[in-house]
């Protein structure tokens, strides 16, 4: 008895599946019945021209091979279509996807936050918690806070950026200089590659 492999359908063929469901990852790629080109340039599943031939040939091949007809180059004339197994071909997508996505460093941006009268102790953990952030390749916002009189001494705030940047300079460079807006008086530093 011959094996009856299923046969994949494209969304527009399973938009509402029993009980309402409904597709949730919708293919890119035309499948088997989808494709209605009079004529398609066939690529077999090792890579092999199978040279120019209507949709239902090829179909009628794919269905003796068991496997599935997936349009890859729709622009090209005539269109091209492969033999392939469409699951396996998604699935081994994913994973090389999922191993991008593992292997990618996303930069963030790490803030610190200091008063005009912090302390010299303080100072050198907020110092030393920035170099860690610097270190592990993310970008840090460090900020001062100016509450009530302390406006009218900004360039304490100043001296204070300075002075961070300045211990900072072996790892980092200065971004953005220190600017003031409202009440914060904030810098950007970035690592050095």
């Amino acid at each position: 008895m011959e094996e009856v492999r299923p046969r994949f359908r494209s969304p527009a063929q399973v938009q509402n599946v029993e009980g309402g469901a409904s597709v949730i990852s919708i293919a890119t790629h035309q499948l088997n019945e989808d494709i209605r080109d009079k004529e398609l340039r066939l690529i077999g599943s090792g890579g092999e021209q199978l040279g120019i031939m209507s949709a239902d040939e090829a179909l009628r091949i794919a269905d003796e091979k068991g496997m599935d007809l997936v349009k890859i180059s729709p622009q090209a004339n005539p269109p091209v279509c492969k033999l392939m197994d469409y699951g396996k071909f998604r699935f081994e997508q994913g994973k090389r996807e999922k191993e991008a996505r593992k292997n990618q460093h996303v930069v963030e941006i790490k803030e610190i936050r200091m008063s005009p009268g912090i302390d010299v102790g303080d100072f050198n953990v907020k110092l030393k918690n920035a170099q860690k952030f610097l270190t592990e390749g993310n970008r840090v916002k460090v900020s001062v806070r100016f509450r009530g009189r302390e406006m009218a001494h900004t360039d304490i705030g100043r001296k204070l950026l300075d002075k961070f940047a300045e211990q900072c300079a072996e790892i980092a460079n200065v971004d953005k200089g220190a600017k003031l807006e409202g009440r914060n008086m904030s810098m950007f530093l970035s690592p050095k590659k």
